[in-house]
Parts: C-alpha cells; structure tokens; sequence
C-alpha cells in the first residue's frame, strides 16, 4: 500500500478551494449536498495563509504554476493539507474517484498515477452499490447502541447484522421506510439467540483470485483464522485484520471455539483436512468445504 486512504468528518468542517476555472469547480462540486462549508479563494485571498485558517482540506485549481504553487504554500503554512489540481508534487493528498451513496462512500484511489483507470474502477463498483446503501447505514447508526447493548459480543452482534443486512431489515431501510426497518430491527433483537459457529475449509494455497465468491465472504467473516503454515499471504489479506489468527489446532479445540458461537474458517494447504473436518462431524460440529481439491 503505496497511499493510506482515510475519511474526514464533514459536518460542521470547512475546505477551501483555490482558484478560477473548470478545476475548481469540480473540486467544489465534490461537497454539494454535504455538509461541509465551501470557502472559495480567488486572486491575492488565496495566497494568504490566513485564508485558510480553520479548514481541514485545501484544494488549489489554477493554469497559473506561479499561483498554485504559492497557493498550496500558503494552506501549508495554515496547517491545511493541499491537493494542487494536475500538480502532483504540491500535493500533500490525491482525490481518489468516489462512489457517493450518502452514509456509503467508497473511495477508489491510484495514488495520482492513473486518475482515468480510478474512474472506470469506479464506474464498475459503482453498479454493484444500490442507491440504498446510504440508508440502510444510517438505519444502524442510529440504532448502533441499541444493538451493542442488546449484543455485547462481538462476534454475536456480527452475525446478527450479517443476517439483518441481508434480510427484510434492510429491504425496508433500502425503501426508505425507517420506521418499519427500526420496528423489524428490534423484533430481530428481541428474539436473537447465540447461534452454534462453524468450521468453514478453505484453499488458502493461493493466489486469492482462484477463490470462490463464497470462500472470500467467509473470509471476510470468519472470527478465528486457523492457517496451515504454507497459508498464502493473499488469501490471508482478505481476512479481517482484527480476526484471532493461530497455527493448526486440534479438533476439541477447535469445537470449544465454535460452542463459543465462533466462525472459523480453517486455512488448509495439504489434504490431511479431510480426517480432521471428519472428526468434527464426528462431534457433530457443523462444517463446510468452500471448495478444496485434493
């Protein structure tokens, strides 16, 4: 990872663009319809780092090389970061291409190299997220402490949101019937029960692309890692990074994890999986195979 990708808090925040021009422009156009103030900044203003005082990005648009450099100079003497418009090496950020669902934003960035592989990046993303997606996260922020109170665990509350993302909850939510989708949301929390884990074998053999849709979502899920060590670091990557991770273990362990209600997914390399995916079913601990030759 080249560039760290992170997200500012908008509301009640100012960012200031610099300069005249169909680059300013469109770095305004970024923030309509959020909540942040636009300060714009022409001529001698902009030059001067007082301009700038109290906003958290600035953003500098001019054909001027003289002025955009004197511009981001000034935002970098008020402690603001810069991004210069075409002008990489004044900048202490690059605008990646983004997808806008509201309380959904995805960001796909290149580090400036490559701005129009980002764009059609994010033209492909950008179908798969639904015009919804905003909704249905505002629904569970609101309701975020109801649900930690009702959940302490972590790995229970994940699972029971996994189920509630995929389900009449968030039909509702995507609709734009909050209150039936808050209604429907406390039902599912009044009846929640900690539901047995699973053993879920996965090919980690690598590389991640030859996964199945199924195994990398059980990845992304997946409360304990338990890897063989020939376990390939890009399958590893699609893990949560604050999943539990350990070397192979046996069976009875393994069962203690998934009668604590856990996710497991097993990293196997070789094909002594079978004997011990049978001695788990032999237990009667739930498995699957996501798939796995040999």
């Amino acid at each position: 990872m080249d560039a760290f990708p992170a997200f500012f808090p908008l509301s009640g925040k100012t960012v200031a663009v610099a300069g005249v021009g169909a680059g300013a422009e469109a770095k305004a156009r970024l923030f309509e319809g959020s909540p942040a103030k636009v300060r714009r900044l022409e001529g001698q203003a902009a030059l001067m780092p007082e301009s700038y005082a109290g906003a958290i990005l600035a953003f500098v648009a001019s054909e001027d090389a003289a002025f955009a450099e004197a511009a981001a100079s000034a935002a970098r003497a008020a402690g603001v970061p810069v991004n210069a418009v075409d002008r990489p090496a004044l900048c202490d950020f690059t605008t990646p291409a983004l997808i806008d669902r509201g309380e959904v934003v995805a960001a796909i960035g290149t580090g400036g190299a490559s701005p129009m592989l980002a764009t059609l990046l994010r033209h492909d993303i950008e179908a798969r997220v639904p015009e919804g997606a905003g909704q249905v996260a505002a629904l569970f922020a609101s309701m975020q402490d109801e649900v930690r109170a009702a959940l302490p665990e972590p790995h229970r509350r994940r699972a029971f949101l996994r189920a509630a993302l995929g389900g009449p909850v968030a039909e509702a939510a995507m609709r734009g019937d909050k209150a039936l989708a808050q209604r429907l949301l406390r039902e599912a929390l009044a009846r929640d029960e900690p539901g047995a884990g699973r053993v879920q074998f996965i090919d980690a053999r690598g590389p991640a692309d030859l996964l199945t849709l199924r195994a990398a979502r059980a990845l992304a899920a997946a409360d304990v890692l338990v890897c063989d060590e020939a376990a390939h670091a890009d399958v590893l990557a699609l893990a949560r990074r604050d999943a539990e991770r350990s070397g192979p273990q046996s069976a009875d362990h393994l069962g203690q994890l998934t009668a604590q209600g856990l996710r497991v997914a097993r990293l196997v390399t070789g094909t002594g999986w079978r004997s011990e995916q049978a001695a788990l079913e032999a237990a009667g601990i739930e498995t699957d195979v996501l798939p796995i030759a040999g």
